[in-house]
């Protein structure tokens, strides 16, 4: 078992920047890969962005080139730098293990104005 704690959220507007912090209670290094997820308003969770214990990432298409994901496992923290952002991105975000181990966290509310 592991207590994730998504940071970082907030209201941007359009165009705008979050960087998002997701803090482990133990190490993440057991994980295979960690993800961040978002869950819009009326949509289901998706996955936004992952990245392996190597350091390999990949990304939903609708933020590559927008969405940078990085970890200190010295730290224990998974974190998702969003840029460009869009009215479309506005959604509940968490973090977990990928493929996804149900350990989710209160997650982060982000908005974007337009």
């Amino acid at each position: 078992q592991v207590q994730l704690v998504e940071s970082g959220g907030g209201l941007v507007q359009a165009g705008g920047s979050l960087k998002l912090s997701c803090a482990a209670s133990r190490s993440i290094f057991s994980f295979n890969a960690m993800g961040w997820y978002r869950q819009a308003p009326g949509k289901q969770r998706e996955l936004v962005a992952a990245i392996t214990t190597g350091a390999r990432t990949n990304y939903a298409d609708s933020v590559k080139g927008r969405f940078t994901i990085s970890r200190d496992n010295a730290k224990n923290t998974v974190y998702l730098q969003m840029n460009s952002l869009k009215p479309e991105d506005t959604a509940v975000h968490y973090c977990d293990a990928h493929p996804t181990m149900n350990y989710w966290g209160q997650g982060t509310q982000d908005t974007v104005s337009s």
